[in-house]
């Protein structure tokens, strides 16, 4: 059992944490503060081969594996969280569904563009009344010839103002439960299909999130992904795949609480000594590197099935759940250990906080998560076709990564 990275995953390591380093993190402040989404950082993401890099080659991306992806997942997110959101919603939640559930004229039109970052994709299934509980939305569709028609309300949508692409998910009847959902690839500019940002945000206030609205959509027949009454099994598979980087970004916002606890409590001083003499600060930083260090060993337990083609909806889960938990208690301490100055956006911890609340709410409430876990360990749930596990990564060379891209 190995438990370090390889060489040319430290080489990711270093080129992306020098990427969100030098260009994002000086930013993080003001944009955090204006609401500013930055697009330019974006288009450098795609640039840098980042928005395909979990994609084979032949599709425009990166050919990259699971534990490189969640690696550019914490970096990023270790210097500000929207850009984490980026990954997820564009590559794992639509990319990689697309990947493994679309046809090869949907990967051809809708794929290789999003890979090769020309193209921004977002993943659509809360609704204003329906969050965990999917299999009830009611975003509707109905058959016409060759089109379908669409109606309905999406809310809480990642992206929904900025995407090009819609993974978009409604039902073609409600008294079938989960089994009526069908999944949909919309275009921005399709007739009926409007957008909006949600503003005054607690977090992660430099990411676009907002609502969609369908009023009389048709989408081309050709525009369906998977078969009618998949769309839930499609949605469950693409939420498996956006734990995962949802877990590993969480590790990167509890590594920079970390830091910044670190760099205040060797500056700041109480009682003639550095507050970092202090017994009680002293366990709030040993707390935070055991989350750090348990934490990332369960997202790289769940990078490691999904590079082996293994289902892994518990271990996903569970690295989410402990992992954004992990976050949020971090950000917490390092705003106790900061005292009066944590509570000003001065200092970032303040943000930290703000940004590791939403976590343990999108991808799963840890509610949910709980709620799986216990029933995984009493035998009450196991997986099922529901569940479909990502083909196992083929013909992976993370150092091409490097060399073609940065």
């Amino acid at each position: 059992m190995d438990f370090g990275l390889s060489e040319e995953h430290v080489m990711v390591q270093d080129l992306v944490s020098d990427f969100a380093q030098r260009e994002i993190a000086p930013k993080a402040r003001e944009n955090d503060i204006n609401e500013y989404w930055d697009k330019d950082i974006v288009k450098r993401m795609g640039e840098l081969g980042l928005l395909g890099a979990p994609i084979p080659e032949e599709y425009g991306g990166s050919g990259m594996d699971y534990h490189s992806l969640a690696i550019i997942c914490e970096e990023l997110e270790r210097a500000e969280t929207a850009f984490r959101v980026v990954m997820s919603v564009h590559v794992a939640l639509n990319s990689l569904t697309l990947l493994q559930w679309g046809n090869e004229d949907q990967k051809q039109r809708y794929l290789i563009p999003q890979a090769r970052g020309e193209k921004l994709a977002t993943f659509a299934l809360t609704e204003p009344g329906h969050g965990s509980d999917a299999a009830n939305i009611e975003t509707t569709a109905r058959r016409e010839g060759d089109y379908y028609v669409l109606n309905g309300q999406k809310t809480w949508i990642s992206l929904a103002d900025k995407a090009d692409h819609f993974l978009l998910f409604a039902t073609l009847d409600r008294s079938k439960g989960y089994k009526g959902i069908t999944a949909f690839i919309l275009e921005r500019g399709f007739e009926g299909l409007s957008t909006s940002t949600i503003h005054g945000k607690l977090g992660v206030r430099a990411g676009n999130t907002g609502q969609i609205f369908l009023d009389n959509v048709r989408v081309p027949i050709e525009n369906r992904l998977g078969e009618e009454g998949e769309g839930f099994k499609i949605a469950m598979s693409a939420i498996d795949q956006g734990r995962l980087t949802v877990a590993a970004g969480a590790v990167g916002l509890a590594r920079a609480c970390l830091e910044a606890s670190l760099k205040y409590c060797h500056d700041r001083e109480a009682f003639g000594q550095e507050i970092g003499k202090f017994q009680l600060v002293q366990q709030m930083i040993a707390n935070m590197q055991l989350g750090i260090d348990t934490a990332k060993l369960l997202v790289h337990r769940a990078a490691w099935l999904k590079n082996h083609g293994i289902r892994s909806t518990r271990e996903t889960s569970m690295a989410k759940w402990y992992a954004c938990n992990v976050a949020l208690k971090a950000a917490e301490d390092a705003i106790e250990i900061h005292g009066a100055n944590g509570y000003s956006n001065e200092f970032p911890v303040e943000r930290y906080w703000r940004n590791a609340r939403g976590a343990v709410i999108y991808e799963g409430t840890r509610e949910i998560h709980t709620l799986i876990q216990a029933e995984y360990a009493l035998g009450y749930r196991k997986d099922h076709p529901l569940r479909c596990p990502q083909p196992p990564v083929k013909g992976y060379d993370p150092s091409s990564f490097p060399s073609r891209h940065l």
